[in-house]
């Protein structure tokens, strides 16, 4: 933790000096974390020049239209400049004419991809291939850790849930399980099943209970600096997909809210744990993979 709180403190003195000098910044990747770290920046070092890009046509890849439509009007309001369809190319003078940073950017943020840290396991566990680059943890429709053949490693003793494994089952088009998004609400979900299965296997069960594509998968928040964001509902797998039901000021509360009452629940506070129970106890699927009565 210290060290963390360290780290901040650094990154706050680094972003004051940058305000000072009404320096230049390229965020690189217009993903949620590019998107809410350029308009945090915005938001409290106002004098930063900030500029976002990204290879894809518009900022937010996977989530609708409206909900990308919205960011990109607001970080348009704000001063951010944007530019889309543009690969990042640092040794390229051409890329920093495009971006209208002749003298380049005075510091760069790379906000794209996610990496594997899986380093701890066996590589006979660990996949090829992947975002990354690769190094997830293979495991089954039972959260249980494989080998790259798909044979169950360690007695079946051994689960994989969250950000740590493949993500995915099966193979395009037919997939067992589409790839699901590397955020927190899966995560927990997917912890959920797992512990149902420790327990049947802790009574001396057979029958393990798989796991599926959780509904939460497809709720998506994303901040816009501590006083405007928009919640997404509904979304798959499917590029585009999902419904942006919440924005402005009540999405910044909602998120908010979610924020405290999870801190709340991981302190053991009877309203975070209430709320958060019934999160992952829901007694009816409205969306997602799984089954309509879990």
């Amino acid at each position: 933790i210290e060290g963390r709180r360290r780290h901040v403190l650094e990154e706050f003195h680094k972003l004051r000096d940058l305000h000072e000098k009404k320096a230049t910044c390229l965020i690189v990747g217009a993903g949620f974390i590019g998107v809410e770290w350029a308009t945090e920046i915005e938001y409290f070092f106002p004098d930063v020049q900030l500029t976002i890009i990204d290879a894809l046509p518009r900022c937010l890849g996977p989530l609708p239209d409206s909900a990308a439509d919205y960011c990109s009007a607001y970080m348009n309001a704000v001063g951010i400049k944007e530019f889309y369809d543009c690969k990042y190319d640092a040794k390229s003078q051409a890329f920093w004419d495009r971006i209208e940073l002749p003298n380049k950017a005075d510091v760069e943020y790379i906000c794209i991809g996610v990496k594997a840290s899986n380093y701890f396991m066996p590589p006979e566990t660990l996949s090829d291939k992947g975002p990354g680059g690769g190094g997830w943890i293979h495991f089954n429709k039972y959260m249980q850790v494989t080998t790259k053949d798909g044979t169950v490693w360690c007695d079946g003793t051994i689960f994989a849930v969250g950000d740590c494994n493949y993500g995915c089952l099966g193979a395009p088009p037919n997939w067992e399980m589409p790839p699901v998004p590397k955020i927190s609400y899966p995560g927990e979900e997917q912890a959920l099943h797992a512990v149902n299965n420790v327990k049947i296997m802790a009574r001396g069960g057979k029958k393990l209970k798989p796991t599926w594509w959780p509904w939460g998968a497809g709720m998506f928040a994303t901040s816009l600096g501590p006083h405007d964001a928009c919640f997404v509902l509904a979304a798959n797998h499917e590029k585009g997909s999902g419904y942006m039901v919440n924005w402005w000021i009540p999405a910044a509360l909602q998120k908010e809210i979610i924020e405290s009452t999870k801190i709340n629940e991981c302190k053991n506070g009877c309203i975070g744990i209430l709320i958060w129970h019934f999160v992952h106890h829901t007694p009816v699927h409205l969306f997602g993979k799984g089954p309509f009565w879990p």
